[in-house]
């Protein structure tokens, strides 16, 4: 295997939860039209995340949010890492194919001081998003998803989860 040069990582996540989130912001992002969460807490006791929506999700969304995030998990979609450049990342995004995980990845969140490696995770052909943290190998290590609640804060249109994975 070859040794790659990568930001440090300062964050010591519970690989289950990780993992989870990246499932959610895709989830999300598929539901509702919005980008991935820039406000993410993901604990092993409880994780919360927000939003930015056009409206408030309905408690009918709310439901639908967390039965297919336990779907997602029940598929045992595996989790994979693979490293390219930045131009070579560049280059995947401009070439995906429209609705793929690809052509919603978002280069402005990748640090200005960002190695010139990237570290992508895969989760199945679900979810692809530049990552250095820790993830489960597959979604069905993550547990069951449980929605803790829900905030709706009308001024900022954000919508924060309150989520645990239980094992």
């Amino acid at each position: 295997m070859e040794d790659y040069e990568l930001n440090d990582h300062n964050k010591d996540e519970f690989p289950p939860a990780h993992t989870a989130e990246h499932l959610l912001n895709q989830l999300m992002m598929r539901m509702f039209g919005c980008e991935r969460s820039r406000n993410a807490h993901v604990e092993r006791k409880k994780s919360k995340i927000s939003y930015v929506l056009d409206h408030k999700p309905d408690r009918k969304e709310e439901r639908e949010i967390e039965r297919q995030m336990n779907e997602l998990i029940e598929q045992d979609l595996p989790v994979t890492f693979e490293f390219m450049t930045r131009s070579e990342l560049v280059r995947m995004v401009m070439e995906a194919e429209p609705d793929s995980p690809e052509s919603r990845l978002s280069l402005d969140r990748l640090p200005e001081d960002a190695s010139e490696t990237i570290r992508l995770v895969r989760i199945g052909d679900y979810d692809v998003c530049p990552c250095i943290g820790k993830h489960v190998r597959s979604t069905s290590q993550i547990g069951r998803f449980e929605m803790l609640g829900t905030n709706w804060d009308e001024h900022q249109k954000s919508f924060r989860i309150r989520y645990k994975v239980v094992q």
